[in-house]
């Protein structure tokens, strides 16, 4: 894929990245770059898995998103959604559950720790067991926090966002919801990106909407979802054009990634729609 051949000048010493396109029920590779199976820290893509173990779990019935979780009034959709109170990294309280949208790596232990209460599973165990082997991802592995801690190969992640273009794993109605923009109308701030009203999120996904400045591309349809992380990694799904895109890297998030992953999720976006347009 043309697209991925600007990753040759990102300022990073690794670099491994895979674009996805659904057609029908079939999910293939278009374009791929670097080594498949060199593992990466992921930092807060993790939250995209971490949320998803907390939806299969959900699904079996272990857990409600409207249990009690965190702060006095939060509730599990609360904390998938950033809009718990929490603070960041700490356990204080800054605003009243659902009244504004505080990105909280704290927010998702507490989701570790209610995972592990009802179940008396580790949480790392069960993403293990409901994410991780189904998807044949094999490399992934949770060594840290739910909302950070996830390290894991290219094959890994495709395989995943393999997973969010045809969902096997959720039902359409949850998945739906996840995806879709929950506690809607709150602002807040995009880490690395500033001010944004609203600060739309699903549950533990982003929802791109019409946040500017940002880190997918104008082109992508408000309906992409996906998480950036700051070990310098993305992952983003537009739905309605049914592509899935993902770069690893090992340099920290900056100014340099603020400024090449929109050219290369533009990039990648028009490639396809040329590609298509020509078949057509």
């Amino acid at each position: 894929m043309d697209a991925l051949r600007q990753l040759n000048q990102w300022p990073v010493g690794s670099v491994s990245a895979v674009v996805l396109r659904r057609a029908g029920d079939a999910v293939t590779q278009v374009g791929v770059s670097g080594d498949p199976e060199l593992p990466f820290r992921l930092a807060s893509v993790s939250k995209t898995m971490s949320a998803y173990a907390m939806l299969v779990a959900v699904e079996e019935g272990a857990v409600a998103l409207d249990d009690p979780a965190g702060p006095e009034g939060s509730t599990v959709a609360h904390l998938l959604a950033h809009a718990s109170g929490l603070a960041f990294a700490s356990s204080r309280v800054l605003a009243r559950p659902g009244t504004r949208r505080i990105y909280s790596n704290s927010g998702f232990d507490e989701l570790g720790r209610h995972l592990e209460r009802v179940t008396e599973i580790p949480f790392a165990t069960y993403l293990a067991e409901a994410v991780f082997e189904p998807l044949g991802m094999k490399t992934a592995a949770l060594t840290d926090s739910p909302a950070f801690g996830v390290t894991a190969s290219l094959a890994d992640v495709a395989a995943f966002a393999a997973e969010l273009l045809a969902p096997t794993l959720l039902s359409a109605q949850t998945f739906a919801r996840a995806t879709s923009v929950v506690f809607p109308g709150l602002t807040g701030i995009l880490p690395g990106f500033g001010g944004q009203d609203p600060n739309d999120w699903g549950l533990g996904f982003e929802i791109r909407g019409h946040k500017s400045p940002h880190w997918t591309a104008a082109t992508n349809s408000p309906a992409t979802f996906g998480h950036f992380g700051r070990s310098g990694t993305f992952l983003w799904v537009d739905p309605e054009v049914r592509v899935a895109c993902v770069a690893l890297t090992d340099r920290d998030f900056g100014e340099w990634a603020a400024a090449a992953w929109p050219v290369l999720s533009r990039d990648v976006l028009a490639e396809l729609a040329a590609s298509t347009d020509s078949v057509a």
